[in-house]
């Protein structure tokens, strides 16, 4: 049974919550503001690759989706293990983690929008990436990983176990940060519609997130939400 925190803890949580999500705006904003350059700096051939892809990843990506988390880490002295980066049910958290991808993968395939199978192809950087020299190409990888990766699917655990703690549900497969997580995503990525084609998108969308972040919970293991944007999102 998940017991309410106290009080203390509530004020705690969502000051982290507030933090994340502010952190989140700013960086939104300057990001919107500075689109432009951004994208010229990420698309100037003349200057290397991995510098690129340092710049775009740690102010864009990482910006959005993991300072904020981090810094909350950080400023609790919370370790990666405290939000299931352990071992843990490994094997289960992954297995069942890549099952929430089957409905959007039947749903990609369905309608072809996919490619060949290639971790983070569709980061705009990537192509080039591939097509570098050692030691850039595999440098230029590292930093995609990290930033488009691992954050990703961090900065979701993060979210999702501070909004489930402050507001517990009292059903097993109910979980309301969980939830949160989803909308957000279908928010981000625009995969939201009236059509039958968006709400299918949206839907198997809300399914991928909102199940790997129960087998979060069920588990206790938060791996296969990073493996999920690893080796699935923005590889097919």
């Amino acid at each position: 049974m998940t017991y309410p925190p106290t009080k203390e803890r509530k004020k705690q949580l969502s000051q982290d919550l507030w933090i994340i999500g502010i952190v989140t705006f700013v960086v939104l904003i300057i990001c919107i503001l500075l689109n432009d350059k951004i994208n010229d700096f990420a698309r100037d051939t003349s200057v290397n690759i991995v510098l690129r892809v340092l710049v775009t990843g740690v102010l864009a990506q990482f910006g959005l989706a993991g300072l904020g988390s981090t810094i909350v880490c950080i400023l609790r002295k919370e370790s990666l293990c405290s939000f299931g980066l352990n071992r843990k049910n490994l094997i289960p958290a992954l297995l069942l983690s890549l099952a929430c991808c089957v409905p959007d993968f039947i749903y990609s395939l369905s309608n072809g929008k996919m490619h060949a199978w290639c971790p983070f192809l569709d980061v705009h950087t990537t192509p080039e990436l591939l097509s570098s020299a050692f030691p850039y190409n595999v440098a230029g990888m590292l930093i995609t990983a990290v930033c488009w990766g691992f954050f990703e699917g961090f900065n979701y655990v993060v979210i999702r176990d501070k909004f489930s703690e402050l507001y517990p549900s009292r059903y097993k497969y109910v979980d309301w940060g969980a939830l949160l997580c989803a909308v957000m995503c279908i928010l981000v990525h625009g995969a939201i519609g009236i059509t039958p084609d968006a709400f299918m998108e949206m839907a198997v969308t809300v399914f991928l997130i909102y199940g790997m972040l129960l087998v979060r919970r069920l588990t206790g293991n938060a791996w296969g939400c990073v493996l999920i944007f690893l080796i699935y999102w923005n590889a097919l």
